[in-house]
């Protein structure tokens, strides 16, 4: 589901949970949405840091949802590099296995932090159109695990393994993938019979 842009030949590393990424991640979130402005129409935490008790990368995922990609990587430009932000290659999403979507709709623009010396904390910022299926899909898994704790320990339990089986955060990315679709598969009924939304 997220590709980490500038470290795919790195070897992964999951931390256990830090109860500090809670409030960590929104407060990004927030500082972030006030620097992009309005065509940021909102700004999350998601991934594996916005779960309690996931063990995760080290590394805020953030999504900034907005009307038009373009428009915004053009509006975001100027600001996220004044913050030491660098855009990455990739503009695509994974495609759910079985969906049968048009991968168009799973376009996204990315940039990513790295802060030197570690004195702030890392970031991957995904741009996705407000109420497309990727937008949706980051979403939805982050709040059925919120609202599911008891499947957080085998989640982090698969990503510990895997983190420690292959040899590059790509290969990572590309095995996490499908489980993610599985999980995905479980919380759509979930999502049905709660009424939840985005």
């Amino acid at each position: 589901m997220v590709h980490d842009a500038t470290t795919a030949s790195d070897r992964p590393v999951v931390l256990p949970p830090d109860p500090a990424w809670q409030s960590r991640g929104p407060a990004i979130a927030a500082e972030l949405s006030e620097a992009l402005g309005p065509s940021a129409l909102r700004v999350e935490h998601i991934g594996s840091t916005a779960i309690p008790g996931m063990a995760a990368k080290p590394v805020f995922d953030l999504q900034v949802s907005v009307d038009d990609l373009a428009a915004a990587a053009d509006a975001f430009a100027g600001p996220l590099a004044d913050r030491g932000f660098r855009r990455s290659p990739y503009e695509r999403d994974h495609v759910p296995a079985g969906s049968g979507d048009d991968p168009a709709r799973w376009g996204k623009r990315m940039w990513w932090l790295r802060p030197v010396g570690g004195a702030d904390a890392d970031v991957n910022l995904h741009v996705r159109v407000a109420g497309s299926p990727n937008e949706r899909l980051a979403l939805l898994f982050r709040d059925w695990f919120r609202a599911h704790p008891g499947a957080v320990p085998g989640y982090a339990a698969f990503k510990r393994t895997l983190a420690g089986a292959v040899p590059d955060v790509g290969t990572y990315a590309d095995v996490k993938d499908p489980v993610v679709d599985l999980i995905v598969a479980v919380a759509e009924p979930w999502a049905a019979e709660t009424g939840w939304r985005p």
